[in-house]
């Protein structure tokens, strides 16, 4: 198997960046890490692929990604008023392929949400669909599949 050491350690960086945006909510820095077309999901079902037409818990294009990031920002929402820190790690980051110029990455990763004095934790495989831009990449879609997503879940005040 042929690895190339450059690109992981590129992609690595970026997905770092990105989790590290997302937990110091920077997120007009981090609606930029997206192509236009780029789509954010987060299904119910991690066995259905046919995401544009099954339940999902977020399915955000990039009108509904600056309505996430905007209402979040706003303290108007219910589920933000008592939003508190995050914390995201990642591990077990591998490039699995390149098809029609996007390089598919898979890594493991959860969430630590510490809200109202209690420290919740949300694993998830993540798959991510990145296009090379100059020095860096554009995230055409990142699939964030929630050990748990199956069963309820509560109040969301963050994006994934």
């Amino acid at each position: 198997m042929n690895i190339d050491s450059q690109l992981i350690t590129e992609v690595t960086h970026f997905i770092n960046q990105e989790s590290d945006m997302l937990d110091y909510k920077e997120y007009a820095d981090w609606l930029k890490l997206w192509s236009e077309t780029g789509l954010y999901i987060v299904p119910v079902d991690h066995s259905n692929t046919d995401y544009k037409n099954s339940l999902n818990i977020a399915y955000d294009d990039a009108e509904m990604r600056v309505m996430r990031t905007d209402r979040l920002l706003s303290g108007e929402a219910v589920s933000t008023q008592y939003a508190e820190k995050t914390v995201r790690t990642l591990s077990r980051i591998r490039v699995v392929g390149e098809e029609d110029g996007l390089i598919n990455v898979r890594c493991a990763y959860c969430l630590y949400e510490h809200k109202k004095g209690k420290i919740r934790s949300f694993p998830a495989n993540v798959e991510f669909k990145l296009r090379r831009m100059d020095d860096s990449f554009l995230i055409e879609q990142k699939v964030i599949n929630i050990l748990l997503s199956d069963q309820h879940l509560k109040t969301v005040s963050y994006i994934f």
